[in-house]
């Protein structure tokens, strides 16, 4: 395929949460009296704003969800942030992907100053040439990405039909559809079930991705480990 710009998704995309999106709802959650969902329930929550997928769990209110919020986005910045980590490969990919003069972005649900801050402690930052998320905690959007990919697209000012969206879960892939932008799924994030079926490509690994993106014979060329299996969701 023919590309000139690259939409990534944060967490389960470029950044492995190592458990600490889900273990710091969990923790929020308990800490003002309700139940553990579990981690497979609270797996299924990673993707939109934390305002929308709240709301499906038994015991959170208007009341209680900013409060909820609060808790856990002090827990993340705290320790979640550190228990991070970015998947083997995808520095090296962002790289070469510069180097072929193709712009690269970040397109997240997150509220923009948390995914700056992610970036930031990461060491992402400066291998990226612009980060869009989400205005706040408020979700006014629901659980679409379209708006923020759109965006993206307008700042940049590139052509969405040489333009691809990689995502973990079917909202970065719905965002590229009604975008008219290409899609690339990516098998180690946080999927449920088949939903990775809507991209126009899916993919194992960030060898692959680098296949995908720059050709079979480019992404050769480029030194990175090829095992970058999300562990808490696969």
């Amino acid at each position: 395929m023919s590309v000139t710009s690259v939409f990534f998704d944060l967490d389960g995309t470029l950044v492995d949460p190592a458990g600490a999106i889900t273990s710091g709802i969990r923790h929020a959650l308990v800490a003002h009296g309700l139940s553990d969902p579990g981690e497979a329930r609270v797996e299924a929550l990673v993707g939109p704003p934390l305002q929308v997928g709240l709301r499906t769990l038994d015991g959170v209110t208007d009341k209680n969800i900013d409060s909820i919020i609060a808790a856990y986005r002090d827990r993340y910045e705290e320790v979640g942030m550190d228990e991070s980590r970015v998947y083997p490969g995808i520095i090296p990919l962002l790289d070469a992907l510069r180097r072929e003069n193709i712009y690269v972005a970040v397109t997240t649900a997150k509220p923009v100053n948390i995914a700056r801050l992610l970036l930031d402690r990461k060491g992402l930052t400066a291998h990226l040439d612009a980060i869009h998320g989400n205005a706040d905690e408020h979700g006014t959007h629901g659980s679409s990405k379209t708006h923020i990919v759109a965006e993206a697209l307008s700042h940049a000012g590139v052509d969405p039909t040489t333009s691809v969206v990689v995502g973990d879960r079917y909202y970065d892939l719905d965002a590229a559809r009604e975008n008219s932008v290409a899609s690339i799924g990516v098998a180690w994030g946080f999927a449920q079930g088949d939903e990775l079926v809507r991209a126009n490509y899916q993919v194992n690994n960030v060898r692959e991705l680098a296949g995908v993106l720059l050709g079979e014979q480019a992404a050769t060329s480029i030194e990175m480990e090829t095992n970058v299996m999300q562990e808490g969701a696969k």
